[in-house]
């Protein structure tokens, strides 16, 4: 059989594997592993957009949770109920006409990453002019000034009170939908002639300009991308919370999403989907080090932000023995796979030798 339709028939069977997988978790998981995969997929979706803007066009950004703020909030606010929002804004009203307004969850959301990205080009258009530590410097700058925003604009946001009585989302299918359309988005945009632009200025951006590759315009096409989908992902976390306040989007945030691409493999979508599980997973099975226990006789107590210190430890050895992360610039393709099984290999035409 031709490689082609062999390669066609696997992913339409990985297609029907998710979503049998999908109506399996709804149906027989319980509460807390469906929220812990619905954040995994959320996780999914930021290292996938991060790894956009830092591993493929090579911008040291650091200013993924304002834009996540950004989408939270506008999300928040769109769908909330004029009632909730009436007994919630009880320090300052909200301006009109937004206590009268009540959407619908998935323009909302996607709303919400439309307004991001507009933030995402505001800033991206006079901080992209720097470089390296200095983009990231005044990133995170405009990160923590979304932040500051956001609290002291009570007549809008609540200020640092939050909003709380966000239309839940506890559905697999909406969570998981949104992270296989982003990277399948973002994989087309790489397998595209922009994406090739990206890497090109990622590699050497003197040599990119010098093909003619209009540096600022990329990089502000990356950055902008990049910040719709920190938005999307910011509204999802609303969602699936069900309240918001200033305080969740701190700049640490981001550098958690920064361990997830780097754990992964700068450039690779396939890593930031592995990673972004595994460091979800694993930030709920290290809970019990956070508590006290007995170890061989031994009584130790329980020492909160424990499970950072392991991860930060990890990271540390990924920089110092494998830095290119467990994906390194590979992705997952089916070539790999159909070579090692040995099946629908293509046959080498030479010339024989005789003995």
């Amino acid at each position: 059989m031709d490689r082609q339709k062999i390669k066609t028939f696997l992913t339409l069977g990985l297609v029907l594997l998710s979503c049998l997988v999908l109506f399996w978790g709804e149906q027989y998981l319980g509460k807390f592993s469906t929220r812990v995969l619905n954040l995994a997929a959320i996780f999914v979706i930021l290292g996938a957009s991060m790894n956009l803007v830092l591993g493929f066009t090579g911008m040291f950004s650091l200013g993924h949770a304002g834009f996540m703020c950004v989408g939270a909030y506008v999300s928040a606010i769109l769908t909330m109920s004029p009632e909730s929002k009436e007994m919630i804004y009880f320090m300052e009203p909200i301006i009109s006409p937004l206590d009268k307004i009540h959407w619908p969850v998935f323009p909302a959301i996607l709303t919400a990453g439309l307004v991001a990205a507009f933030f995402g080009f505001l800033i991206g258009f006079p901080a992209l002019r720097l470089r390296d530590d200095y983009l990231a410097i005044a990133t995170l700058g405009f990160g923590e000034i979304i932040r500051i925003i956001v609290t002291n604009t009570i007549s809008i946001t609540n200020g640092s009170l939050g909003l709380k009585n966000i239309p839940p989302i506890k559905s697999l299918w909406v969570y998981w939908g949104f992270a296989i359309a982003t990277i399948w988005i973002l994989k087309q945009l790489i397998n595209s002639s922009w994406g090739y632009a990206f890497k090109a200025i990622r590699d050497n951006e003197i040599a990119a300009e010098a093909m003619g590759i209009d540096i600022f315009k990329h990089k502000l096409m990356s950055f902008t991308i990049g910040a719709f989908f920190a938005g999307l992902a910011g509204a999802l976390m609303g969602h699936l919370i069900t309240s918001v306040d200033p305080t969740m989007f701190r700049f640490l945030f981001t550098f958690q999403i920064l361990l997830i691409i780097v754990l992964g493999g700068l450039g690779s979508l396939t890593g930031s989907v592995i990673a972004g599980v595994l460091v979800t997973v694993m930030m709920e099975v290290l809970r019990f080090v956070e508590q006290p226990m007995n170890l061989f006789g031994l009584q130790i107590p329980g020492i909160p932000g424990m499970r950072m210190v392991i991860f930060a430890l990890l990271l540390l050895v990924v920089i110092l023995f494998y830095r290119q992360g467990l994906m390194g610039t590979r992705e997952f393709n089916w070539d790999w796979v159909l070579d090692k099984v040995g099946v629908g290999r293509r046959k080498e035409k030479g010339v024989g030798v005789d003995g």
